[in-house]
């Protein structure tokens, strides 16, 4: 028969408050040191005193790391503050939990992530006030403006935002430096009717690399506080543009299209070479674009001997005016052997390429572009060419390329074996406006073919090249033998060296999974770093540099925003209160009555799965039959 058992198990859960403390470095700067430190210790008895009425409580912060077991031991160092995020947590952490309301402690100041104002949270909030709201008599240099990245030689604008407040009529005076040396200067009158400024500069880019530059205003007298007076700015200097030649023997649609998706990315230019057209320009190319060169036409050799002579990396597309049988006397890493028949193909990326990344959409873009014209045959690879494109016939995916490059050797080449690329990119265009897939791909390619071959045994870099001070620092490593293969387990010494010329030194081990080494957070400020190891008796070194950007947010902002927090309170049907009316706030708290939730758990069992039925049944049956024994009866 099977007869079910059904349990009711009851949990209760006590309605929770939170304290969210907002321990950001404006709240210690721009605020009451007393107040602040007497109102932590008003909130640490109310939490008490709720905690006696049967009320659950924990303390949150901005910073996830900083674990505090009272509210007056929170400290306030945080460089940002994001309210929107710190309340998002507390929601998503005690969503089953019974939370009845948080008690918010803040001056207000947000300076990253949405405001808070625009998000709905299902508890009631209780902001708490400090800070002072009255303007400060100050200078504040907000803002800087410039391209991160600039060509060496040239003259690049750097824009600087200041801000006043009280000082119209008055002068300042703008600095700006490099390396502490201070490379010009103006004299600003600040304006009584425009309380925000802009002071422009034009800074000579010179040598190569990352490069520090500080702006500062010269303290005025009357000043509330110097900490924002200065701002810095970290760019990267590197060489002119990367030169593309892009020959064909024939004008083509695909050559349009390629040239597009190049000059797509600003770090590129390119010259066009067709024999028809126009002449051949003699300059210092970084990569060629060969279209169906070699050819079966004449007139294209000026540009086959260039690619020869200066050893030029190349990325050649075949089509039906190529020359096969020369294009296989190359050796550029495909060779091909065809009756003449064609093929039509889709592309496929290799997913375990990874020379370079792809958007996350590649593959749903690349099956909406038509099918391709491909020569028909055998194709093969050399040991040092890797598949980029896979060729897909109809729904049948191949193992023969579409698009291959060579990635090791004294040259990279690669090699597309599809013309009428063209119609991909506008294809692309037409369904989702901007051809995204293509244009990467053609630029990444291009990108990867001109950078330099990479020889080193030993290869240690960050895992970004620019951090901010509060990030903790990355950086991976990989060490190859003679024949430049991987291995794993090198003891490799990083030292890293600030401005301040103050070497770090971190040993550590490579790993096959790329665990590297972390080497905490760094000021701001432009590092140089070196790695050594020494690989089967060989010492090997590697260099580099990455740059920290100091945040100076907390700063900017010398008056609180109470509005913020009024209307915080306003959207959950509360009020704000200021540190002298704490005890109000645990009165509204408590006469609230948050009640008690009661989380009913049902659960039906067979009584055939029951362990203790059975055991009770075998145990009475065994005593039944021992009384029956004892009584000698059967």
């Amino acid at each position: 028969m099977e007869p079910l058992v059904r349990y009711v198990s009851n949990t209760t859960v006590p309605p929770t408050i939170v304290f969210a403390i907002d321990n950001s470095q404006s709240m210690e700067l721009f605020s009451d040191s007393v107040e602040l430190r007497t109102v932590q210790e008003r909130l640490q008895q109310v939490r008490e005193r709720l905690e006696e009425q049967g009320y659950a409580t924990a303390v949150q912060t901005l910073s996830q790391e900083q674990q505090v077991q009272s509210i007056s031991e929170v400290r306030y160092g945080s460089e940002t503050t994001n309210l929107s995020q710190m309340l998002q947590q507390v929601q998503d952490s005690y969503a089953e939990q019974n939370l009845a309301g948080v008690v918010l402690l803040s001056d207000g100041i947000v300076n990253q992530g949405m405001s808070p104002t625009y998000a709905n949270y299902g508890f009631a909030l209780y902001p708490v006030a400090v800070g002072d709201t009255v303007p400060k008599r100050d200078v504040v240099v907000t803002s800087l403006r410039y391209n991160k990245v600039n060509y060496s030689g040239n003259r690049f604008p750097l824009e600087v935002e200041l801000q006043h407040e009280g000082f119209g009529g008055r002068t300042a005076n703008v600095i700006l430096q490099e390396n502490g040396r201070t490379i010009a200067s103006k004299k600003v009158l600040l304006r009584e009717n425009q309380p925000i400024q802009q002071v422009p500069f034009q800074v000579l880019a010179n040598g190569l690399g990352k490069r520090h530059y500080v702006v500062q205003v010269e303290p005025l007298q009357g000043e509330f506080t110097t900490l924002n007076n200065t701002k810095h700015a970290y760019i990267d200097v590197v060489k002119g543009k990367i030169k593309v030649l892009i020959a064909a023997a024939a004008p083509h649609p695909d050559i349009k299209a390629i040239r597009t998706a190049i000059e797509s990315n600003e770090n590129y230019e390119t010259t066009l070479f067709i024999p028809s057209l126009n002449e051949l320009q003699q300059q210092d190319y970084d990569v060629a674009v060969l279209h169906q060169l070699p050819g079966r036409m004449a007139g294209a050799e000026p540009a086959l001997n260039l690619v020869r002579q200066k050893n030029l990396p190349a990325l050649y597309i075949l089509g039906p005016q190529s020359d096969l049988a020369n294009f296989n006397r190359l050796n550029v890493g495909v060779n091909l052997r065809t009756t003449g028949q064609t093929d039509e193909v889709t592309a496929v990326p290799n997913s375990s390429f990874s020379n370079f990344q792809l958007p996350e959409n590649a593959t749903e873009r690349l099956q909406e572009y038509p099918p391709a014209r491909v020569p028909f045959g055998e194709i093969s690879l050399a040991p040092n060419t890797e598949v980029v494109l896979y060729q897909q016939v109809g729904r049948v995916r191949t193992n023969k390329p579409l698009l291959a490059v060579q990635t090791s050797g004294d040259k990279r080449n690669a090699v597309l074996l599809a013309s009428g690329t063209w119609q991909w990119r506008l294809q692309e265009a037409a369904n989702h406006e901007q051809p995204q897939v293509y244009n990467q791909l053609i630029t990444n390619m291009v990108q990867l073919l001109s950078a330099p071959r990479n020889k080193k045994r030993l290869n240690v870099y960050p895992v970004q090249t620019e951090y901010t001070s509060t990030d903790e620092i990355r950086f991976n490593a990989e060490a190859y033998n003679e024949a430049l293969e991987p291995i794993y387990g090198q003891n490799i010494t990083l030292t890293v060296t600030g401005e301040d010329e103050q070497a770090r030194t971190f040993p550590f081990a490579n790993g096959e999974n790329q665990s590297g080494v972390n080497i905490g957070t760094l000021p701001g400020g432009r590092y140089t770093y070196s790695a050594t190891a020494s690989i089967n008796g060989q010492r090997q070194k590697d260099e580099g540099e990455f740059i920290v950007e100091e945040l100076q947010l907390e700063a900017l902002n010398a008056v609180a925003d109470h509005n913020l927090l009024y209307q915080l309170a306003s959207n959950s049907s509360s009020r704000l209160y200021y540190p002298q009316e704490v005890q109000q706030l645990e009165q509204d708290i408590l006469q609230a009555e948050h009640k008690n939730v009661i989380y009913s758990q049902e659960e039906l069992s067979d009584v055939v799965d029951l362990k203790w039925l059975f055991f009770l049944l075998l145990g009475l049956v065994c005593i039944e039959w021992f009384v029956r024994k004892y009584n000698g009866s059967y």
